[in-house]
């Protein structure tokens, strides 16, 4: 009995040339040259029985295209698929890797763009007034950064209203209101209130606008008097005169700028201690946490009179009241709400004077600093103070002396003052 199927009968070189190199005959041999081979879904056929010669008969056997393909070729091997590059078709999944890379392209690309405005919007702010390089006989600079921060009367650009609401007077002019260095070192800040009434010595200068020179006589006055007789430059002068200390860097704003700052916030939370009034100043404080508006945190940094060590007490709150306004201001929810951002640096900005080397980066430094100073990284202090004259407060000149070598040094601050 003979086991191999039908068709497969006879001597070797006759299935070698009917299935090896071609049928003889006109037409191709039909489905069953494999009958062994069986796809999915196709209906067995019977063994014996060529039908490939019947016209329009479809074996379903792959005649050598590749599933999947479109007729005619066009596959890429295995399972055909649209050629790369191809329109999405009908029903076919989104591309989420592409779509991320764009988003995450086009987000750099605008935050980039709205980082480059804002600063050369700011930067355009900056009233850069202040020409240190007109002040004499300069000490030599130590380690870390030196600012001279003042808060001036000016009452520039401010309406009798609002002169009247904020109890700032009508006076002529400007006059230094306070003052303060603040020390930027790799010990952490270090911020030193110097009172308006220490008394100091004028030393030879330059005038800022006549570039006359005025010899030195000895004369002393109020640390104030210097801002009044000659601006900046003067007062910088005398600070680096009487203290050995090189000043880096010079800002000022004025009651306008101090006031509108505060509102653009929404006010500063402080904790009041102790009760206290004053007429002068317009403050009318509880004891408790409370958050100040523009108008009573002005009241707040002016008042003297109220306080046994007039002064002396006023520069402690001076001090208090801005390293609370720098933590407060410096929170993800100022910073990264454009609503709160923009409308608190134009305020600032606004009423802010500084050096013609100011940076808005050296800027954000001393910021950072003044805030460092209530975060616990700091160290803030008045001049040291031995006894007054005249009613003039007299700095401890071993403890200056002592504190500015440390500070030039950027060592860690021991010397403590009033």
């Amino acid at each position: 009995m003979n086991d191999w199927p039908d068709g497969w009968t006879g001597d070797r070189r006759e299935r070698s040339n009917r299935y090896g190199r071609g049928s003889a005959g006109a037409q191709p041999e039909g489905p069953r040259v494999m009958p062994h081979v069986q796809p999915r879904g196709v209906p067995q056929q019977s063994q014996g029985y060529d039908r490939g010669h019947e016209p329009g008969y479809d074996s379903g056997y792959n005649t050598g295209q590749v599933y999947g393909s479109p007729p005619g070729g066009g596959g890429q091997g295995g399972y055909g698929g649209p050629p790369a590059g191809a329109p999405r078709g009908p029903g076919q999944a989104p591309d989420w890797r592409r779509r991320i890379k764009v988003g995450a392209l086009t987000l750099v690309v605008v935050l980039l763009a709205v980082s480059i405005g804002t600063y050369f919007w700011a930067d355009g702010k900056l009233k850069r007034e202040v020409d240190l390089s007109k002040v004499i006989e300069r000490p030599e600079s130590g380690d870390g950064t030196n600012y001279l921060i003042v808060g001036s009367d000016s009452r520039e650009g401010m309406s009798e209203e609002e002169k009247k609401k904020l109890h700032t007077g009508s006076a002529e002019g400007k006059r230094t209101d306070s003052m303060m260095i603040l020390h930027d070192g790799s010990n952490g800040p270090t911020l030193i209130s110097l009172p308006r009434d220490s008394n100091v010595t004028i030393p030879s200068f330059v005038g800022s606008e006549s570039g006359k020179t005025f010899p030195g006589t000895g004369r002393q006055t109020k640390l104030n008097a210097a801002y009044a007789e000659d601006g900046p430059e003067l007062l910088v002068r005398t600070v680096e005169f009487n203290t050995g200390l090189h000043i880096d860097h010079y800002v000022e704003i004025g009651f306008a700028g101090f006031a509108n700052i505060v509102d653009a916030i929404g006010g500063v939370e402080l904790d009041i201690p102790k009760a206290f009034k004053d007429k002068k100043s317009g403050a009318d404080f509880q004891a408790g946490k409370q958050t100040l508006d523009g108008e009573q945190a002005l009241a707040f940094v002016r008042t003297r009179y109220a306080f046994a060590n007039s002064d002396l007490d006023r520069t402690k709150n001076q001090q208090k009241f801005l390293a609370a306004l720098a933590a407060q201001t410096a929170t993800p929810g100022t910073i990264l709400n454009p609503f709160a951002f923009y409308p608190t640096m134009s305020a600032g900005l606004d009423t802010l004077i500084v050096d013609k080397d100011m940076s808005l980066w050296s800027l954000g430094q001393m910021f950072f600093a003044m805030k460092g100073v209530t975060g616990g990284d700091g160290t803030s202090m008045n001049m040291p103070i031995s006894g007054s004259v005249g009613g003039n407060l007299v700095w401890d000149k071993a403890k200056v002396k002592e504190l500015v070598n440390q500070l030039n040094n950027d060592e860690k601050v021991t010397v403590t003052g009033n």
